[in-house]
C-alpha cells in the first residue's frame, strides 16, 4: 500500500525515464526535432521522423516535474486517493454523464507524450542564436534543482536533471538610470514592510526591484558568451544631466534613443541563487494601512522643465516646424535620415529574468527576446503578460494614458529549456487550498495571519480560516516556515491534481478521427494523396494504449465512414447517402482503439487515393460530413481533423460563391465589402456550438485551389478551440511537406482537452471580455474543447472600483483540463503587479509587444463587421493618442519640431504603419486570404504578433561571408527597398510562409552554388529547397532550418523574381515604402507627429 502523502504534496513516484521535463527536441541533432530536411521529401510520402512504431510513451507531464516531497517537509494529511478529475473553477457543477476511462495499464498518468517538443520550435525570437549554439556559461553548465548550489527547495529529485534554472551569478553593481520598463519600487524605501508568505527577498543592491538579470557582467560586443552578453532590447541608457540638450543639426533623435544601435547597457543588481532572507510582502501593505508614496530613485521621471533633453525613458526625432503646421506639405526623405529613425534592435545572448526581486514585481523583457525565466513568485510572462506592468489606479488615470488594459495568457506555453519545469501538487481528497468566498486559488501572495490559522485572500480581502490539515507556524518574517517547500507558495505557476467533486464525467480519452475530402478536385490536385501520406505517418507519433482511439471517414457528395475492426479481414466501407439528414453508423464500429486497427487503418490510408481515382464528382458535403463524424464522436469526444479542398455545396450547410459577389462590389460599395467575411448564415456556428458542448474540437486542413468560404466554414474551429491550416494555391510538389509537418506538430505538442478557464482579479478590477478560439456559455469562464501550447487568448479588463496606490493588484488564470493520458489538472498561474497614480509610471511601465498584440487582435475582431478604413482609422488613432497623452502629460521637451517617443513604446508607430498594410486590412487581396488572417491571429501568441505584420527579412547571398559568431541567423533587415541591391538574394519569413526573392543582377556563381542553375530565369517556379555541395548552401538550409524549428512550422518557401508578379508580392512586404495602401515610414511619423500637434493645440 502506498504512503499517506500529506496534503499539498508534490506527487510522489511520477517521473518517467522518457526524458527530461524540458526535452526540447527541436535542438539539432534530436530525431524528434521538425523536419531540418523535408525538402528531400518524395512527392506524396513524407520521410518517417521516428522509427516505426516508436510511438509516444506517457512521460512526464510537458513542463511538469512531480517528484518526492523534500526530506524534512512536515508528514501530515491523509493518504493520497486516485486521480480524480474535474471540470470547472467555482462551485463543483452539476453531476453529469458518467463514462468509463483510466490510463494505460502500467503507465502513471502523464500530460503529454514523450516526444513533444518541450521547448516550443519557436525558440529564440528574430536575430538570436539557436538553443543549441548558445555560447556556455562561464565556470560550466547551469546549475540544476536539488543541487547543493541552490538554496532554493530541491523540488526535483536529487541530481542534476537537464532542463533545470541556471545558476546564481555575482551580484553585478546597482541601477544606474532607469528605462522605459523600470517600475518605481512603491513603498520599498519607507521602511519594513508587512509580512507574508510570498516568495523571498533577494538581497539586492540598493533595494530597487530590478529588471532582467543577465548572466555576468554587461559589455556592447555582439553575440559574446553569457559571461558578456550584449546590450539588450530592454536596457536602457543612464540619464543624461538636467542641462543635456538634443543633437543640433537635422540629425532626427537624440543620443539617448538612437535606434540603429542599442543603447549601453544598464546594469542590475543581483544575488545568488541561494535562499536569502525575507522581507517585506509581495501583496502590498496590510488592510488599513497605506503604503508611503513612492520614493524619487536614479531615472525616476523629472517634473518638466524648459530647457531639458531628452530622459533616457524618452526617444525624440526632430520634425521641421513647418510640419507640425495644418495643411504642411510633406517633406522628402532627405529631410530626416531613414537610418536613423527608431527599428527594431537585435540581441543574440539570453538573459536571466527573476519575476519579483525584493517582493517588488520585475518588469518581462520583450516577448521577441530571448530569456531564461526563474520563478520567484510570479508567473512568467510567457503564461500571462500584462500590457502595462504597473496598474492605473483609477480608470480617469487610464483613459488619459491612451492605452488598453489587458491580459495575454497562454496557460500552456513551452517553457525555454533551461527553465525549471512546473511543480504538480496533490492535496488529496481535500483538493487544492482556496477563498470559501471567490474561490480563488493558493497562492504566494495569500497572507497568512493568527498563527496560520487564518489566510487573507488578495483577490477579495476575505479573511479565511486555514485548514487544519494545512496549517503551518509562522516564522520570526512573518511568512509560513515552509513556504520555501510548498511551490503553491513560492512560485507564480503551479498545477494541482484535480479532485471528483470537480469532475461531471470520467475524463475523456484521446480520440482522433480524420476525415478527408475526396472530390474529384482533391484527387487531380494530389490533395487526397498528400493528406493519407501525413495520416499514415503521423499514426506512430500518436499516445499508446487502450485510451487511444481513431476513426477515419471520407467524403464527396456522400459520406464514407469505415469499420476498422480488427475482426474483419479488410476494412469496410459504410456509405451514408443522406446529406441532409445525416446520421452515423454504429460508433463502436468506425471508432476504435488504435492498437486494434493499425494494420487496417494502414491499409486504408494506402487505399484511398486510388479507390478514389476514376472518381468524377466535383460536389462536397463538407459540412454533413463533419457533422456525421462528430454524431460518432458525441460520445467520447476529441480532435476532427478536417482535410477540405473545394467549396461545400451540397447538403447541410452548402454554401455559394460569394467571392465574384465581393469583387464585383468592393470598389463599388467598400462599406459593404466587410460582410464577405461574415459567416453566410448561422448554420454551421450553430454546429459549432453543438461540438464545444461535447468537447468535440475541428482542426481545417484546407488544401484548395479556390474559393472556399473561409469566413464561412473558420467558424467552426474557432468556437471548439481548433485552428485553420491553409495551403492556397495547394501544390502536390512543395506542400506536401508543410502539411505533413503542421499535422504532426498539432498532434504532438502540448496541449489538453475539455477545459475551462477563468480569470480572477483584485477587487477593484474585472474582466471586462475574452477574445481567442473558444466557446462561452458562462459570462465568468470560457469553455475549450482542446487547447495546446500555441493558443493565446486576450482578456481585457476594465475597473470597477479605485485602487490604492502603492498596494498590488492580482491576477489569476485557473485553468481546468484533461491530460492526453487522461488525468484532471488544474494550471495555477498568478501575476500581481503595483498601482499608481502616476501616468509617467504607466508609460515607463508600457509592454510594447503585449500593446501591439492587443492592437492586433482588436482590428481583425472588427474586420468583419467594419469597413477598412473605419479600422485603419482606429488602429492609427490608437498610436497617436498614447503618444499625445505622453506628450502632453510626461514630455520634458517642448520644441513644436520634435516627436517625443516613450522609450517602451518608441517602435509602436512603426507597428501600427505595418498592421495598416498587413493582409488583414488591403483592399487588394482575395477575401479567403483576409478571413485566414483574421483566424489566424484570433489565437496568435504575443511573440509572433510582431512578426506577422512586420517580418523578419535576412540577406541570403553572402551569408558564407558572414561570421555567424555562434549564430545560426545572420542580423535581420528593415523593410525597405532601400536595403535591397539589384545583386542580393533576399529572404522574407512571417512565421507562417517564407518567399525568397532573387534581384536581376545577382551573380551567376551564387545562383550555382543556391539553386544549381547559372541563371535566375532557369529557376523552376515550383521551387523546392535543396542542398548543394557548398558552403553558402548549406548556410542557407541552415537559416530556413533554424526559422522552422524557431516558429515551429514548416515554412514553405515561395520564390519571388524581380520583374515578375511574384517580386511585386515580395516588395509589398516593404512596409518601410510608400505604397498605395499607406505613407512610408518617415511620412507616416510626420503624420502622427502632426496629429499629435493638432490636438496640443
Amino acid at each position: 500500500m502506498a504512503a499517506p502523502v500529506p496534503p499539498g504534496d508534490i506527487r510522489p513516484n511520477n517521473q518517467r525515464n522518457s526524458g527530461p521535463p524540458n526535452y526540447f527536441p527541436g535542438s539539432q541533432g534530436n530525431a524528434n526535432a521538425l523536419a531540418d530536411n523535408m525538402h528531400n521529401l518524395s512527392m506524396n510520402r513524407p520521410p518517417s521522423m521516428m522509427p516505426p512504431g516508436s510511438g509516444p510513451r506517457p512521460p512526464a507531464p510537458f513542463g511538469q516535474s512531480p517528484q518526492p516531497f523534500p526530506q524534512g517537509a512536515p508528514s501530515y494529511g491523509a493518504p493520497q486517493q486516485g486521480p480524480s478529475p474535474m471540470a470547472r473553477p467555482g462551485p463543483p457543477p452539476p453531476a453529469g454523464m458518467g463514462r468509463p476511462s483510466g490510463p494505460p495499464p502500467g503507465a502513471q498518468p502523464s500530460g503529454f507524450p514523450s516526444n513533444v517538443p518541450l521547448g516550443r520550435p519557436t525558440g529564440p525570437p528574430s536575430s538570436q542564436p539557436p538553443f543549441g549554439s548558445r555560447p556556455s556559461m562561464p565556470g560550466g553548465p547551469v546549475a540544476q534543482p536539488g543541487a547543493s548550489s541552490s538554496g532554493f527547495p530541491a523540488f526535483g529529485p536529487s541530481g542534476p536533471p537537464p532542463g533545470a534554472r541556471p545558476m546564481g551569478f555575482g551580484s553585478p553593481p546597482p541601477p544606474v538610470g532607469s528605462s522605459g520598463m523600470s517600475m518605481p519600487p512603491s513603498g520599498m524605501l519607507g521602511g519594513p514592510g508587512p509580512v507574508s508568505n510570498g516568495p523571498p527577498q533577494v538581497a539586492g543592491s540598493g533595494g530597487f526591484s530590478r529588471g532582467p538579470q543577465f548572466p555576468g557582467a554587461a559589455v556592447s560586443t555582439p553575440q559574446a558568451p553569457y559571461a558578456q552578453p550584449p546590450a539588450s532590447p530592454f536596457t536602457r541608457p543612464p540619464p543624461q544631466p538636467l542641462g543635456a540638450h538634443p543633437l543640433s543639426g537635422n540629425s532626427p533623435l537624440t543620443a539617448s534613443a538612437a535606434p540603429s544601435m542599442p543603447p549601453p547597457p544598464a546594469t542590475f543588481p543581483g544575488a545568488p541563487y541561494g535562499r536569502p532572507a525575507v522581507s517585506g510582502s509581495p501583496y502590498g501593505p496590510p488592510s488599513g494601512q497605506v503604503a508611503p508614496p513612492p520614493l524619487g530613485f536614479p531615472g525616476q521621471m523629472q517634473p518638466p522643465r524648459y530647457g531639458m533633453g531628452p530622459l533616457p525613458n524618452q526617444s525624440m526625432t526632430t520634425i521641421p516646424s513647418a510640419m507640425g503646421q495644418p495643411g504642411a506639405p510633406v517633406p522628402g526623405p532627405s529631410r530626416i535620415d531613414p537610418n536613423q529613425i527608431p527599428r527594431p534592435g537585435s540581441s543574440s545572448s539570453p538573459v536571466v529574468f527573476e519575476t519579483r526581486h525584493s517582493n517588488q514585481a520585475n518588469p518581462p523583457p520583450p516577448a521577441t527576446s530571448d530569456y531564461i525565466v526563474r520563478d520567484t513568485g510570479n508567473c512568467s510572462p510567457r503564461y500571462m503578460r500584462c500590457t502595462i506592468n504597473q496598474i492605473p489606479c483609477t480608470v480617469d488615470l487610464l483613459s488619459t494614458s491612451g492605452m488598453q488594459l489587458a491580459l495575454m495568457v497562454q496557460p500552456l506555453a513551452l517553457p525555454h529549456p533551461s527553465e525549471e519545469p512546473i511543480q504538480v501538487v496533490d492535496f488529496g481528497e481535500g483538493g487544492p487550498v482556496r477563498c470559501s468566498r471567490c474561490k480563488g486559488y493558493i497562492n504566494p501572495f495569500m497572507r497568512f495571519v493568527d498563527q496560520g490559522r487564518k489566510f487573507t485572500c488578495n483577490f477579495c480581502g476575505y479573511t479565511d480560516e486555514t485548514p487544519r490539515d494545512y496549517q503551518c507556524n509562522l516564522g520570526p518574517d512573518g511568512r509560513r516556515r515552509d513556504a520555501d517547500d510548498r511551490p503553491e507558495l513560492c512560485r507564480g505557476t503551479v498545477e494541482f491534481v484535480a479532485t471528483k467533486e470537480y469532475m461531471v464525467r470520467d475524463p475523456m480519452p484521446a480520440v482522433y478521427f480524420f476525415l478527408i475530402d475526396v472530390s474529384m478536385n482533391a484527387i487531380q490536385t494530389g490533395a487526397t494523396a498528400a493528406a493519407c501520406s501525413a495520416i499514415q505517418q503521423v499514426l506512430s507519433d500518436l499516445p499508446e494504449g487502450p485510451r487511444t482511439f481513431v476513426g477515419i471517414a471520407t467524403f464527396d457528395s456522400t459520406i464514407h465512414f469505415y469499420n476498422l475492426k480488427r475482426a474483419l479481414q479488410q476494412p469496410l466501407m459504410l456509405i451514408v447517402p443522406d446529406v441532409q439528414d445525416v446520421y452515423t453508423p454504429l460508433e463502436t464500429d468506425i471508432i476504435v482503439q488504435l492498437s486494434e486497427c493499425r494494420e487496417h487503418l494502414e491499409l486504408l490510408l494506402d487505399s484511398i487515393p486510388t479507390m478514389f481515382q476514376e472518381s468524377k464528382t466535383p460536389e462536397s458535403a463538407f459540412a454533413a460530413a463533419v457533422k456525421a463524424a462528430f454524431l460518432a464522436m458525441k460520445s467520447k469526444g476529441g480532435k476532427l481533423m478536417v482535410f477540405q479542398s473545394v467549396l461545400c455545396s451540397v447538403g447541410v450547410g452548402a454554401l455559394s460563391s460569394r467571392e465574384a459577389e465581393g469583387r464585383a462590389n468592393m470598389s463599388a460599395n467598400e462599406k459593404e465589402a466587410h460582410k464577405l467575411l461574415q459567416p453566410a448564415d448561422k448554420t454551421l456556428k450553430t454546429m459549432a456550438i453543438e461540438f464545444a458542448e461535447y468537447q468535440v474540437c475541428v482542426d481545417l486542413f484546407i488544401t484548395s485551389q479556390a474559393y472556399v468560404d473561409m469566413a464561412s466554414i473558420s467558424v467552426i474551429p474557432t468556437t471548439t478551440g481548433g485552428q485553420v491550416y491553409c495551403y492556397y494555391p495547394f501544390s502536390a510538389l512543395s506542400d506536401p511537406p508543410k502539411l505533413y509537418n503542421d499535422l504532426k506538430w498539432n498532434i504532438t505538442r502540448p496541449q489538453g482537452f475539455e477545459a475551462v478557464m477563468r480569470v480572477r482579479c483584485s477587487q477593484g478590477i474585472q474582466v471586462h471580455e475574452y477574445s481567442g478560439n473558444f466557446c462561452k456559455r458562462i459570462p465568468t469562464d470560457i469553455d475549450l474543447p482542446a487547447i495546446d501550447c500555441d493558443k493565446a487568448i486576450m482578456v481585457t479588463l476594465k475597473h470597477d472600483d479605485k485602487l490604492q496606490d502603492g498596494a498590488e493588484c492580482s491576477f489569476q488564470c485557473a485553468l481546468l483540463y484533461t491530460t492526453i493520458y487522461g488525468e484532471r489538472r488544474i494550471r495555477v498561474t498568478t501575476l500581481s503587479l503595483p498601482c499608481t497614480n502616476l501616468l509617467s509610471n504607466l508609460f515607463r511601465a508600457a509592454d510594447l509587444d503585449s500593446q501591439f498584440a492587443c492592437m492586433l487582435k482588436q482590428a481583425a475582431n472588427e474586420i468583419p463587421t467594419k469597413a477598412l478604413p473605419l479600422v485603419k482609422e482606429q488602429a492609427i488613432n490608437s498610436c497617436t493618442n498614447a503618444l499625445y497623452a505622453y506628450r502632453k502629460f510626461c514630455a520634458t521637451v517642448t520644441s513644436s519640431g520634435q516627436l517625443i517617443l516613450p522609450e517602451a513604446l518608441k517602435l509602436l508607430p512603426l507597428y501600427t504603419l505595418a498592421l495598416t498594410k498587413s493582409v488583414g486590412l488591403r483592399t487588394d487581396g482575395r477575401i479567403d486570404d483576409r478571413s485566414f488572417w483574421i483566424n489566424y491571429v484570433s489565437s496568435i501568441s504575443t511573440p509572433l504578433a510582431v512578426p506577422l505584420v512586420y517580418p523578419r527579412m535576412i540577406s541570403v547571398h553572402d551569408l558564407d561571408a558572414k561570421d555567424d559568431e555562434g549564430s545560426v541567423l545572420p542580423p535581420s533587415i528593415p523593410l525597405s527597398s532601400e536595403h535591397i541591391s539589384n545583386e542580393g538574394i533576399y529572404f522574407l519569413e512571417n512565421g507562417e510562409d517564407g518567399l525568397l526573392y532573387v534581384a536581376e543582377s545577382v551573380d551567376s556563381g551564387i545562383l550555382q552554388k543556391l539553386f544549381g542553375v547559372p541563371s535566375a530565369a532557369e529557376i523552376p517556379s515550383q521551387y523546392v529547397l535543396q542542398q548543394y555541395d557548398n558552403q553558402l548552401s548549406k548556410k542557407f538550409n541552415d537559416v530556413v532550418n533554424e526559422i522552422r524549428r524557431q516558429r515551429c512550422s514548416y515554412l514553405s518557401i515561395k520564390l519571388c523574381k524581380k520583374g515578375d508578379p511574384s517580386g511585386m508580392l515580395f516588395l509589398s512586404h516593404m512596409v518601410e515604402d510608400r505604397t498605395a495602401g499607406g505613407p512610408s515610414y518617415v511620412e507616416f511619423l510626420v503624420q502622427v507627429h502632426r496629429q499629435i500637434q493638432l490636438k496640443m493645440n
